[in-house]
């Protein structure tokens, strides 16, 4: 009998695919975890589940275009490119305007870079996911840091 796991290259096992979906998970909570120690309302579980449903959506895809590999014209990029556009959605819903000014809109990329990250991992690019996880975390603290920091040396010239 013919399965599914029979198509997919040797290295892809389903227990393989099934760390890809624990390694999104687990990045994304680290991205989601700064996210909470900041006070913002999209903390360690929306980032792991955005990492984790983007990761799943690209080994479905990957899964599905071998399965279907008869049918010309199936991608899986289309499915990685329809799950930038729902995180787009998402991201649009947390960015709200407060006068003229955006609130959330860090998390809203936050979260953007966590569906890549996901992604990654469900392509199989784990170091690639861990980079951008440690790059994003970075962003995250140490420009908040440097931020705060000029403008409190701006706001105290200017006075």
């Amino acid at each position: 009998m013919y399965s599914l796991i029979d198509a997919v290259p040797q290295y892809a096992t389903e227990g393989s695919l099934i760390g890809g979906l624990l390694v999104a998970a687990l990045l994304g909570a680290m991205l989601g975890l700064e996210r909470s120690l900041a006070g913002k309302h999209a903390g360690m579980r929306t980032y792991a589940l955005v990492s984790l449903g983007s990761c799943l959506f690209v080994v479905l895809g990957t899964l599905a275009s071998i399965q279907l590999s008869f049918f010309p014209g199936v991608n899986p990029l289309q499915i990685a490119s329809s799950v930038v556009i729902g995180i787009g959605f998402i991201g649009s819903g947390l960015a709200v305007f407060r006068g003229e000014h955006p609130v959330e809109l860090t998390t809203a990329t936050g979260i953007w870079v966590a569906a890549g990250v996901g992604m990654a991992c469900g392509f199989g690019f784990y170091l690639l996911a861990t980079a951008a996880t440690i790059i994003s975390i970075g962003i995250f603290s140490v420009l908040l840091k440097f931020e705060n920091a000029l403008r409190a040396r701006w706001t105290n010239a200017k006075e």
